[in-house]
């Protein structure tokens, strides 16, 4: 696997940092790293605005593995090191998830080997989800496991069938339990969903081979222990989605990124550039179908009239299978799911176990000759529905094909003359040259942003600023030649980049935006905004009479250039004045107040009407302030209205109002005297979330109790009625 992400490296070394990557995780490190380090989990960060609901994001705030990551990541400067060895880490623990999964349904450990080094270099995976949606690598990695660990606790000690030994501590409850709820806990929705097909997938397979519901009921009780425990990952999003992008629940088939069988299963040759709807068009630019060079070839070298035979046991996969080739293909949204391609990693894994496992037991050489020509008619094939696809690199096609048929022929030459071990050596060395060649051949790559890769270089060439920032601008305008840190990059933010040179922006990354923020700024999920945002910050608010800028008490607006070409020639808004940082007028334009930055004082009151008020105490939480209103009138907070604010005068609860549907605000009652306001935000349904996550660990400690249990009654009931062994006598040599 190391090798595999060295032949990669060389191929493109920013190819692990890239995207998605670079413009949203390693940020949300950084910054949560930070808090950690300061003693506090940051659940909700009011500055940051639309991007600062952190049970909203992928955070991964429960997450024991991910919370070690954003730790360690604030000591590292090298942001494209940090990411590449944390993928190469879930990668491993992918692969040895693969492998684990194999071994479980009788494959030999160098097949299942095969497996596990193929499927972490395969299309989707490699180009997206390790380039560029980390939640989508480390989920999986850990769904992989529970999958090896589902089947393992449904066949209990006695009826385990792989190479782990009958009685270990594998075949329990709690490592099906700690797998899911890693899966779970990520915070992406797709692992989690992923995994509970999954379970299906395996509850139907076992009761086919074992025939007894009671092993199924342990396993569906185990798997809903671990959904109760995560259910604190999720609640707090899904009772917050009616604010949210997110909150549309309907199905429907807009075919953008639904990927047809006709290319989801052209998978062997490694030029295939399939053709399905994407950000790119129809005809792909990356090799995100292809799963591994010897998949479809390698069919034709299965006893089929054995496999047969063993066909039960093969069911989950199969079934597994079926149902993401069935995803893949449509509908393109089912509430929030959408892009169906992002399941191709399912399929991919689901083929190569199913191939390998049968290659692990009944690959066969006999007969070489008609098993060659059809593999060579399936590689035919292939090519067939690839050129199809790609007719313009036909030259590449060909190659693809030679190349496949070439180390196809010196595995089985090799299987025949020198044995297995060598056939599997040729099958998975050959894996490598072909990652570096799939990457390499598309440089540059679609998707980069070139975001810097050093921290302390691109912080001090940064603006320094203090208090709290927007910038106003548009991602699309940055061209291609300007994306670096001497350019663009020096000035300006877009995605998580401002927490990478630890500037205080309103500007982030997020896939799950606040619907009315949003359209009051026009602000998108990059942070990016439409030539109107400017117009709209300082337009007042009709019930307030103060502007938007006002309300969340920026101290400074930066202004695009390009997206703003008259910045500067205008006079400032009243009360602002243009305050540009020398050697950065390229690209920005900079106004701030005349009066200094007002974000530090009097809390994050930003308007009162009628109250007399005055601010006692902040946290990222609440607002604790004194007040007075003989005749009644509102405080306005510079607090986004996500679900779960409340408040209380005097300890008495108070309804939580809103203004431009974006902003905290409180009604104070008329003969108000001297009362204590504190406005308060929990994360909706934490108490159920935490209820819940209790009694998930309770139902796991009495299936371990039940486990350890019966796996005693099993010893005892063996040492009670087996015979003494009498001593062996000298035993010949076996020959």
């Amino acid at each position: 696997m190391i090798v595999g992400y060295v032949a990669v490296l060389l191929a493109n070394a920013r190819h692990f940092y890239t995207d998605d990557t670079e413009s949203q995780y390693t940020g949300l490190w950084l910054m949560m790293g930070r808090h950690l380090r300061e003693g506090h989990l940051p659940l909700m960060v009011p500055e940051q605005w639309m991007t600062g609901n952190y049970t909203m994001e992928e955070a991964g705030l429960f997450n024991p593995p991910q919370l070690l990551i954003d730790l360690i990541a604030p000591s590292v400067d090298n942001l494209a090191l940090l990411a590449t060895i944390v993928k190469l880490v879930f990668a491993i623990i992918a692969a040895l998830g693969v492998y684990r999964i194999c071994l479980v349904y009788g494959s030999r450990a160098s097949w299942a080997a095969v497996a596990g080094i193929a499927f972490p270099l395969s299309g989707w995976f490699l180009f997206f989800d390790e380039a560029s949606w980390v939640t989508s690598l480390t989920g999986t990695a850990w769904m992989l496991h529970a999958w090896a660990s589902a089947v393992r606790y449904a066949r209990g000690p006695a009826g385990d069938r792989s190479r782990y030994g009958a009685g270990s501590f594998g075949c329990g409850p709690i490592p099906l339990f700690v797998f899911l709820y890693l899966a779970i806990s990520v915070e992406y929705v797709f692992p989690a969903v992923e995994a509970a097909l999954m379970l299906v997938a395996v509850a139907v397979g076992e009761f086919v081979v074992l025939r007894a519901w009671r092993p199924i009921m342990r396993l569906v009780v185990v798997a809903g222990a671990a959904g109760l425990a995560g259910l604190m990952t999720y609640l707090p999003a899904m009772l917050s989605a009616t604010v949210s992008w997110r909150g549309n629940s309907q199905i429907n088939n807009d075919r953008f990124l639904t990927v047809p069988w006709s290319e989801s299963l052209n998978a062997s040759l490694p030029s295939a550039m399939p053709a399905f709807t994407s950000w790119w068009g129809y005809v792909q630019p990356l090799p995100v179908t292809y799963i591994a060079w010897f998949l479809i070839p390698a069919l034709a070298f299965v006893d089929w009239d054995r496999a047969r035979r063993a066909w039960r046991e093969l069911v989950t996969v199969g079934l597994f299978s079926i149902m993401f080739l069935m995803w893949a293909a449509g509908p393109g949204t089912v509430g929030p799911l959408r892009w169906p391609a992002r399941v191709l990693p399912m399929v991919a894994v689901g083929l190569l176990i199913l191939v390998c496992v049968l290659l692990g037991r009944f690959g066969t050489l006999r007969d070489p000759r008609p098993r060659a020509i059809a593999a060579a008619v399936l590689i035919g094939l292939l090519w067939v529905r690839t050129f199809s696809a790609d007719p313009h690199d036909v030259g590449w096609h060909v190659l693809s094909v030679v190349v496949v048929g070439a180390v196809g022929a010196l595995a089985v030459w090799l299987g025949i003359r020198r044995g297995a071990a060598a056939a599997v050596a040729v099958t998975i060395v050959a894996m490598f040259p072909i990652a570096y060649w799939q990457v390499s051949s598309v440089q540059p790559t679609p998707m980069g942003w070139n975001l810097p890769v050093h921290r302390a270089e691109a912080e001090a060439a940064f603006p320094t600023f203090d208090g709290l920032t927007i910038q106003l601008g548009d991602r699309a305008l940055v061209q291609p030649g300007e994306r670096n840190l001497d350019d663009a990059y020096g000035s300006l933010v877009f995605g998580n980049y401002a927490k990478d040179v630890r500037r205080n922006y309103v500007n982030g990354y997020t896939p799950n935006g606040h619907f009315w923020f949003g359209e009051m700024l026009c602000m998108r999920w990059d942070s990016s905004v439409c030539p109107d945002s400017f117009r709209r910050l300082f337009t007042p608010e009709p019930s307030t009479g103060r502007p938007p800028v006002d309300l969340m008490k920026i101290d400074r607006v930066v202004l695009q250039r390009a997206l703003f070409p008259d910045a500067g020639n205008q006079p400032p808004p009243p009360g602002w004045k243009w305050a540009d940082p020398p050697g950065h007028e390229r690209y920005i334009r900079v106004l701030e107040r005349e009066s200094g930055p007002i974000s530090t004082t009097g809390g994050r009151i930003s308007d009162s009407r009628g109250v007399q008020a005055t601010s006692l105490a902040e946290s990222d939480r609440s607002s604790r302030a004194r007040v007075s209103s003989p005749g009644g009138g509102r405080l306005v907070f510079a607090r986004l209205n996500w679900p779960g604010y409340r408040a209380t005068l005097d300890g008495r609860p108070l309804s939580i109002a809103q203004v431009s549907k974006s902003f905290v605000a409180v009604d104070i009652p008329a003969g108000t005297r001297d009362a204590t306001l504190e406005v308060i935000w929990d994360p909706p349904g934490w108490k159920i979330g935490a209820v819940s996550a209790f009694g998930g660990l309770v139902v796991l400690g009495l299936m371990q109790w039940l486990s350890l249990r019966a796996r005693r009654r099993d010893r005892d009931g063996v040492a009670a009625v087996a015979p003494r062994t009498p001593e062996p006598e000298a035993a010949e040599p076996v020959s």
